[in-house]
């Protein structure tokens, strides 16, 4: 019979003519295994079995392969693939390491642990803090962001009411200690001594710790932590919460934690005792940070017993020291590199004298927001000789006459920044300290918003000396 269009289509279609797949690139595999087995003389019909096409093609990669694809997409996609099977749920677990609980049956159920096998970085803060969630009342703070009522308490915002109970955050750091042995980092409060020697016996990788609101005797728990390198102590914090870590606290820290590196100490009080105790025991601190301390006059002195100290940072310090003795008694840390003052009180000229004494072979100073720094005030820091780098900010007092008779008496000068002191004027500047200005290799000079270098300083040559490293806004 002739072929034609209407005897085609009379004919009993025995296997379509459609194309099923759009791209065949990816099961070119299957159909050229397919072709061997029918071309073999021991297969010559092929088992049903052998035909099945599987609709997923992740199913064909093994875990291992699919986990190193998914670690590969940018981390706001992880949340939406994860949502794609139960498979990827759990691929995408094993992938997250750090994590901020905010309910705390999260963790008690275990849950946590099966959702997410493999973290380091812990931080359980908010989850033990039980103040209602429904509030419009949000606190944030540099430490800690968090809900509340409109009450007020005279300790602060949050007391210890507002914690859940002790031998359920101790329950909760077992099921932590337990369930994570490679953890690094932890984030705490109200945390016992129980809690806290659970953490130190099961993970022996821990190097980070950050303790909010805890007591002297608490940190006995963290004595079996032979591997922690970074502390921070959180005491009181005005106007949210109130807790005391004294000398008796430092004491047992230093005793117990050997190997610091980095200690910050948050409203913490304490004396020359509890500062003479981390340095003489915890020979490997190089950073030591305090923010609004409630130190007892004469702790400075105590500082040169950190032998190793690299940085010293001051943060939001209402005084420096409020007896700091003598000159003779004072000593001086020979290793220190950086002295960081921030949002500190520098009205004292006393106490400024003996943080500079202790500080005098400091190479860079930076000096942020402090108040009640004048000229007569910054001419002490002509003791600190070895500097090489002078950072301002914020410091609405200085004037031009008050920097250009310190940075002349820092023979080793390489950077300066001076930005938003708004008292230092560019007519001001002397040819003298012009001149300093054209050797150094970094300059910034922004006193104020409208300051931009004068034409009678651009003609001195500045930035030409410094090569490439010179900066200038």
């Amino acid at each position: 019979m002739p072929y034609s269009p209407e005897t085609r289509s009379k004919r009993r279609v025995s296997c379509p003519e459609v194309n099923w797949f759009n791209n065949q690139a990816p099961f070119s595999h299957v159909v050229f295994k397919m072709q061997l087995q029918s071309l073999s003389p021991e297969n010559d019909i092929v088992p049903r079995k052998s035909l099945t096409i599987t609709t997923d093609p992740f199913s064909l990669l093994s875990d291992q392969l699919l986990l190193h694809i998914l670690s590969k997409l940018p981390y706001s996609h992880h949340a939406t693939t994860s949502l794609v099977c139960k498979r990827w749920m759990h691929l995408h677990g094993r992938l997250v390491q750090s994590v901020k609980l905010v309910d705390w049956d999260f963790l008690e159920s275990g849950r946590l642990i099966r959702r997410f096998p493999n973290l380091t970085d812990i931080d359980l803060v908010r989850a033990c803090v039980r103040l209602p969630n429904n509030s419009a009342i949000w606190l944030s703070h540099k430490f800690l962001s968090i809900q509340l009522d409109s009450r007020f308490l005279s300790g602060g915002f949050v007391s210890g009411d507002d914690l859940l109970p002790p031998d359920v955050i101790d329950e909760g750091l077992r099921i932590v200690a337990e369930g994570c042995p490679n953890l690094r980092k932890l984030v705490l409060i109200g945390a016992s001594e129980k809690g806290l020697s659970s953490v130190a016996t099961e993970c022996l990788t821990l190097q980070e710790l950050e303790l909010h609101y805890c007591t002297d005797l608490s940190l006995r728990g963290i004595s079996g932590c032979q591997n922690l390198q970074i502390l921070k102590l959180i005491g009181s914090v005005c106007e949210l919460y109130n807790s005391v870590i004294s000398d008796i606290g430092l004491t047992i820290l230093a005793q117990g934690c050997r190997r610091l590196v980095k200690l910050e100490l948050c409203g913490c009080e304490g004396s020359y005792d509890g500062i003479k105790a981390i340095g003489q025991c915890c020979q490997m601190l190089e950073e030591l940070t305090l923010c609004d301390h409630r130190m007892d006059g004469g702790w400075l002195s105590a500082l040169s017993f950190c032998g190793n100290l690299k940085t010293l940072k001051l943060q939001s310090c209402k005084i420096i020291d409020a007896s700091p003795g003598s000159d003779q008694h004072l000593g001086s840390c020979p290793t220190l590199e950086t002295l960081h003052l921030q949002r500190c009180q520098m009205r004292d000229k006393q106490s400024t004298r003996a943080l500079f004494l202790v500080c005098e072979a400091v190479r860079e100073i930076v000096l942020l927001d402090c108040w009640g720094l004048e000229d007569e005030t910054f001419g002490i820091a002509t003791i600190c000789r070895r500097l090489k780098s002078l950072s301002l900010e914020g410091c609405s007092l200085l004037t031009v006459e008050g920097l250009d008779s310190v940075v002349h008496s820092w023979k080793e000068l390489q950077s300066l920044r001076v930005v938003s002191c708004n008292n230092i004027k560019d007519s001001e500047v002397t040819p003298a300290l012009a001149t300093l200005f054209s050797v150094l290799k970094e300059l910034k000079w922004r006193p104020d918003s409208r300051s931009l270098l004068s034409s009678s300083l651009e003609e001195t040559g500045m930035g030409k000396k410094g090569g490439k490293f010179f900066k200038r806004a």
